[in-house]
């Protein structure tokens, strides 16, 4: 039957008379058959199939086996023996060599013919053994495809035990080696099928053997981490991260993460290698491993290795974002598709962050020392410099100036602005949970300020903002008298265009706002405001007016308002410079003597009740007083010493409001400095009376002389300075005054502001204590637009009912948490409601220094963002390079001593953990002291501090 088959299928006769002698050959195998004629056709078609010519004979080959297979399976069974596969596995058949795809398909075949026969639990062991040493030798993926096709139908012959693990081990190994150099899709697609067929065999080895598993994944980690030049996996591992169970991953990446074995160059190797599979087609969880991974990273501290990673892989993953944005959109665009919110999105990404502080696969590991959950940066206190700390906080929380001072063009590094600039921008970028400025200490503190002793906020305040201001006029000045080359023919027009040019486009520019042509300076366009002093003497009403500016007005205590402190009374005519200046150590100083009855002044207030607010101090600052006694007006006109009449008036108002309270006064009797404990309420929202120009303190008097403010004798006096009233004036005086002060009030309008930051004083003296600042981002949109109004006498803007309309507008929106603490490095969330009572729960703790700023009015022009290539920003501006360096070295710095500072502890303790305590909030302990006479129980806070990106 072999002769007649073997010469069928060579001869040359028709097709179809070949099937259908092949056809009598098939049927004949129901017949009895001798074993040598089934031996010597299972030999034919064997090489029928393996050598065939052409496909007719590699089909007659196979089907004629398969029938005589069925029929008579026992000859079948001792033809396809051990030793004819170890042969055909071991050395080929005829010219095909072992390695020959087609070899493993006859052996599947040959397989399926005795499923059924103990032949096959024979052949398993043979074939484990065969099965290892081939893939040892790295075949191609398609001879791995056709392996793994016979050990996924026939599991038997998959290896055991030992083996098993071996196996695994060499089948990842193998994968490494799974290179494409297809270039079309047909191969592409081709081999992308036999990369995830090898891989679902893995998969199933490792859910029958789950011993074999860890030894795989130990394998694989061992690949990708190979720092050998010469060899490069190969992406094709990607797929078997999908087949990883996901709850092993708080397990794995624990292990992988601590093991003082693996170096951090290997590491960062693997790392990259992952990030290089989110291209795989087919590979899920690729992204929840890398993510995985990097967090477990971040919570040992070994951040040198994320550094490199994200050096090296940033601008792939960017591609990867960017590709997953367009895909997303495209989804968001199909209709029946759910859209997600905003807030949905933004949960997901804070769930990725390979630094949150909620990262699960941190558990039992070390946190990550850094910010505390607000985001804000503290500063570190370099001995007694609380009072600077506070100050730089509430200005970096004054967001519009914040703003203009990041969008400036500097040239040099040495000016102040530009420290300032600096410090801004690592309070909004560091990594740390405390920023040192030592370097902005040295260059701004006052030369009068002993080192290492606690010092005056206020008068801090006060010398920074006069620095940059005196800093910027004459970097101005220098750049308008410096030689400029300009062309011959330049016409006036092009002058025009350079001097209207955005700043962004002209880098030595000392202020961006600065081209709008007004010629103000950064801190006056901010903080800068215009007072109105004039005196008309009673005698003959000739009037002398002059303004002055100012940055900040201090505001005195009335008398009535303290004399329940005793010596701690503090008169307005104690202090000898205007109202944007003060005495050393905050505030004036007077003699107890100065504010007894009948010290020989007049003043129109009422009593003000012993219940205080800041309002009521404005309204005391800015009310009329009569100068007589000792404190007579000297009239030119009248050529001697005359009792006059002193009215101050806002007539700008500035964008930033600061208040400071003179709480600190000297007792004659004792001399010593004295604080001021009362308690000021502290109005979210408060209204400033404002005198529009061009309109006299007293333009209802017909008949009044105006003489120039140069020739007032009063032009140094404290602007602050009020005197007490006299009981000895003439009724017709006082009524002629009063109506001339209505005419003038009616003229008046309110200029609404809100609460940005208070600072606080917790001590009994200016020399000691300690410092701390209430703050939140507020900018000139926030809280309420309010319309121009006029001003009366009967409705004060400032007075307790529109102070108390205001608060219930606005009191409510800020119960929340929007506040924060700013405590030396400590900054936590605060709220409203606890800055309100800081001085009743400690009363130690008062309020200092308060800024406001000035809300929108409807009809005026804002001020509100600085300007960038001609274009206002309302957000904040973008980083420049230089600050970015700078922030990019010392984050990396600082990330390298966290991951130093936990190998170390590491070493002394393996088993030990760090916990921490979350930020609480400042109502359940006072904010501490940095002097022996601080408030609040004098311990100040522990720092507990964590890192968040």
């Amino acid at each position: 039957m072999d002769k007649i088959l073997e010469a069928l299928v060579s001869s040359s006769h028709p097709l179809t008379v070949k099937r259908a002698i092949v056809k009598k050959v098939m049927e004949a195998a129901e017949k009895e058959v001798t074993e040598e004629q089934c031996q010597a056709l299972y030999h034919l078609t064997t090489r029928l199939i393996l050598l065939g010519e052409d496909a007719f004979q590699r089909q007659v080959g196979l089907q004629v086996q398969e029938a005589y297979a069925r029929y008579h399976r026992d000859e079948f069974a001792r033809f396809f023996s051990k030793e004819y596969v170890l042969v055909l596995l071991q050395q080929g058949y005829g010219s095909l060599d072992r390695r020959d795809p087609a070899i493993l398909d006859f052996l599947h075949g040959s397989l399926r013919l005795l499923i059924s026969c103990p032949a096959v639990l024979e052949l398993a062991p043979l074939l484990q053994t065969e099965v290892l040493r081939i893939i040892c030798e790295r075949p191609e993926p398609a001879t791995c495809a056709k392996l793994a096709t016979i050990l996924t139908d026939f599991p038997q012959c998959v290896p055991r035990e030992k083996a098993g693990v071996l196996f695994c081990q060499q089948l990842v190994r193998t994968f490494a080696y799974f290179h494409c150099p297809a270039t079309e899709e047909r191969e592409l697609r081709e081999y992308v099928t036999q990369v995830t067929r090898v891989s679902v065999l893995l998969q199933g080895v490792w859910k029958a053997e789950p011993a074999t598993l860890l030894p795989s994944l130990q394998e694989v980690f061992a690949i990708i981490s190979s720092t050998d030049p010469s060899f490069e996996p190969s992406i094709a591992l990607a797929c078997l991260v999908q087949h990883i169970p996901l709850q092993m991953i708080t397990v794995l990446i624990k292990s992988l993460t601590t093991d003082q074995n693996v170096k951090d160059a290997s590491m960062t190797q693997a790392l990259c290698r992952m990030i290089d599979w989110l291209s795989w087609p087919l590979a899920n969880h690729v992204d929840t491993w890398v993510i995985a991974l990097l967090k477990g990273l971040a919570a040992v501290q070994k951040f040198t290795i994320l550094i490199d990673v994200t050096l090296i892989k940033i601008e792939q993953v960017c591609v990867y974002v960017l590709i997953k944005e367009h895909m997303f959109r495209e989804l968001q665009a199909t209709p029946e598709l759910p859209k997600p919110n905003e807030e949905k999105i933004k949960f997901v990404l804070n769930q990725s962050a390979w630094t949150s502080q909620s990262n699960s696969f941190a558990s039992g590991l070390l946190k990550i020392t850094g910010k505390s959950e607000t985001g804000k940066t503290g500063l570190v206190n370099l001995g007694n410099t609380c009072y600077m700390n506070s100050i730089i906080q509430i200005l970096f929380m004054a967001t519009d100036f914040r703003r203009h001072v990041m969008s400036l063009h500097l040239n040099g590094s040495n000016t102040l602005m530009k420290k300032l600039q600096l410090l801004f921008a690592f309070l909004a970028h560091t990594q740390r949970a405390a920023y040192s400025p030592r370097s902005f200490l040295e260059v701004s503190r006052p030369p009068w300020f002993t080192a290492g002793s606690q010092q005056d906020c206020s008068e801090y305040l006060r010398f920074l903002l006069d620095r940059l201001h005196e800093e910027e006029k004459t970097l101005s000045a220098l750049q308008v008298t410096s030689p400029k080359p300009e062309p011959a023919n330049t016409s006036a027009e092009t002058l025009q265009a350079a001097a209207s040019q955005p700043v962004a486009d002209m880098p030595s520019h000392p202020d961006p706002v600065a081209a709008n042509g007004d010629g103000r300076t950064l801190v006056e366009r901010m903080f800068g405001g215009r007072l109105s002093t004039a005196i008309r003497c009673l005698q003959c009403h000739s009037l002398s007016e002059k303004e002055e500016p100012f940055t900040d007005l201090s505001l005195a205590f009335c008398p009535s308002m303290s004399k329940c402190h005793g010596p701690t009374d503090e008169h307005k005519s104690s202090s000898s410079v205007g109202p944007c200046q003060g005495a050393v150590n905050g505030g004036s100083e007077s003699s107890e003597g100065s504010v007894k009855e009948g010290a020989g002044t007049r003043m129109e207030r009422p009593v003000v009740e012993p219940t205080l607010s800041a309002p009521d101090l404005v309204d005391y600052f800015l009310a009329p007083e009569i100068l007589e006694n000792e404190n007579c007006y000297f009239c030119e006109r009248c050529a001697s010493l005359q009792r006059a009449k002193k009215v101050m008036q806002v007539v700008v108002a500035p964008e930033y409001l600061i208040l400071t309270l003179l709480r600190f006064s000297y007792d004659a009797t004792c001399h010593v400095r004295r604080k001021i404990l009362d308690n000021v309420g502290i109005p979210l929202h408060m209204s400033l009376p404002l005198r529009q120009h061009g309109i006299s303190a007293s333009s209802s008097s017909s008949t009044a002389a105006t003489s120039s403010s140069s020739d007032s004798p009063d032009s140094g006096e404290n602007l602050a300075k009020k005197l007490k009233p006299s009981q000895k004036e003439d009724g017709m005086v006082e009524n002629r005054i009063n109506s001339e002060t209505n005419d003038s009030d009616s003229e008046m309008l309110s200029v609404p502001y809100v609460l940005s930051s208070v600072v606080v004083h917790s001590g009994m003296s200016s020399e000691s204590g300690h410092y701390y600042s209430y703050g939140r981002n507020v900018s000139s949109t926030d809280g309420y637009v309010a319309h121009p109004c006029p001003k009366t006498l009967e409705s004060s803007s400032l007075s307790e009912s529109s102070t108390a309309t205001q608060e219930e507008m606005g009191c409510a929106e800020h119960k929340s948490m929007d506040w924060f603490l700013f405590n030396d490095n400590r900054v936590s969330f605060t709220n409203f409601e606890s800055l309100q009572n800081v001085t009743s729960r400690f009363p130690k703790d008062t309020a200092y220094v308060l800024i406001y700023r000035k809300q929108e009015v409807s009809g005026q022009p804002s001020n509100s963002g600085p300007v960038v290539n001609g274009s206002r920003l309302s957000g904040e501006p973008p980083l420049q390079k230089e600050l970015m360096d700078a922030i990019t070295k010392d984050n990396k710095l600082f990330l390298q001593e966290q991951e130093l500072n936990a190998r170390a502890r590491a070493l002394q303790a393996t088993s030990a953990s760090c916990s921490f305590r979350p930020n609480g909030s400042d109502d359940n302990d006072p904010p501490g002291s940095c002097g022996p006479s601080g408030g609040g129980g004098g311990g100040g806070f522990n720092t507990i501090s964590r890192l968040v990106f």
